[in-house]
């Protein structure tokens, strides 16, 4: 049986956060992914946006993440040389939400997070395109390059002794007196045992949890995919910034980005999905129109095009309160040496190094 000292399983932008964070401390790492390349699942299907931490729920762990992380990955681009943008950000009302507005910049201001008040007509002078009766302006928001951000992670973890093993599922484990074993597939199947397992697999967290005999059941939280559709827009951007409305009570709203080439995008929407589906639905066309036409009214029609999917890995179901990240070392998952992460969705990305650095942290 091979022996190895620390695994961490996925290798998402978290995933291989947490790999380097362990590396640096003189661990010695396996990263273990199921695909045949590192982030070509949710990290590879979001916004990349470095957002600046302002809606999250008081003292959670995603507001606490994403402030530390939003400070973390800008010094690690400067550092490393990955591309990114501080765009800024305008996060808009209509004339119902002005006051939830005002609630919002406050509520980002008590977490430190400061956005300057821009009536409709300092908006308009900013971006011409928008209409909206007020708006915040976030400086601290930008785009990041995330697969030269996680090719920057994998080589730093990697030159600090990491290893990267691609198509290499975990099918099931069990845990030991020394660690846990887990029996590993693919083209060089093989069975180990580890002293530390770290859980990042995204979508998959839960499966490999209960895949691992001895993790406390009532412990792993439950799993919902809530998806989110992309449209690209043909022709020239409306907008300089990004663009959000308020948010809504499972995600920001459908917005506008743009990545670091300059192509626009409005999305991600939500729709609650028994299961994982990448195809774009165009029949939400008309929902991304309206929902876009509420704040740029000169949307061409036909200017909307299908673009790309995520998923969500929500652990809280639909109508029900927002769930925060769950990190779970042993006494969680009642196992000694096993880590679990779950719901680790928006704002994952930004959060990434420091999430990495919370569950270092918890691993002697």
């Amino acid at each position: 049986m091979e022996t190895a000292d620390c695994v961490v399983v996925g290798a998402g932008v978290v995933g291989l956060a947490v790999a380097r964070a362990m590396a640096r401390k003189g661990r010695e790492v396996l990263i273990l992914e199921a695909e045949d390349a590192f982030g070509t699942v949710t990290s590879a299907r979001n916004s990349e946006v470095i957002h600046a931490g302002i809606h999250y729920p008081p003292n959670s762990l995603k507001e606490r993440l994403c402030i530390q992380g939003r400070d973390m990955i800008y010094s690690f681009c400067d550092a490393y040389g990955v591309t990114y943008k501080r765009t800024t950000k305008l996060v808009f009302a209509t004339d119902a939400e002005v006051d939830a507005l005002k609630k919002l910049q406050a509520h980002a201001a008590r977490a430190g997070v400061y956005m300057t008040w821009l009536t409709g007509e300092d908006a308009k002078r900013l971006e011409p395109n928008l209409r909206c009766a007020a708006a915040l302006h976030s400086p601290l928001t930008g785009i990041i390059d995330s697969h030269g951000f996680m090719l920057a992670i994998l080589g730093d973890a990697e030159a600090h002794g990491a290893v990267l093993a691609v198509k290499a599922p975990v099918l099931r484990g069990q845990a030991a007196e020394d660690g846990v074993v887990l029996e590993v597939g693919g083209d060089a199947a093989m069975t180990l045992t580890a002293r530390t397992v770290i859980n990042c697999a995204g979508l998959g967290a839960q499966g490999l949890s209960k895949a691992i005999a001895g993790v406390k059941a009532p412990a792993i939280p439950p799993l919902h995919y809530a998806k989110g559709n992309y449209f690209y827009l043909s022709g020239k951007v409306p907008f300089t910034r990004l663009i959000y409305p308020m948010p809504g009570p499972a995600s920001l709203g459908t917005h506008y980005t743009r990545d670091l080439a300059g192509q626009g995008r409005f999305g991600p929407d939500i729709e609650w999905v028994p299961d994982i589906n990448y195809e774009v639905d165009e029949g939400r066309e008309p929902e991304f129109y309206a929902a876009i036409r509420k704040y740029w009214p000169d949307l061409p029609e036909g200017a909307l095009r299908p673009g790309y999917a995520g998923i969500r890995p929500k652990i809280h179901a639909q109508g029900t309160p927002l769930a925060d990240f769950a990190i779970h070392g042993p006494a969680e998952t009642g196992v000694n040496g096993f880590l679990a992460l779950y719901g680790i969705e928006s704002p994952g990305l930004t959060s990434s190094l420091a999430i990495a650095e919370t569950v270092a942290a918890q691993v002697p």
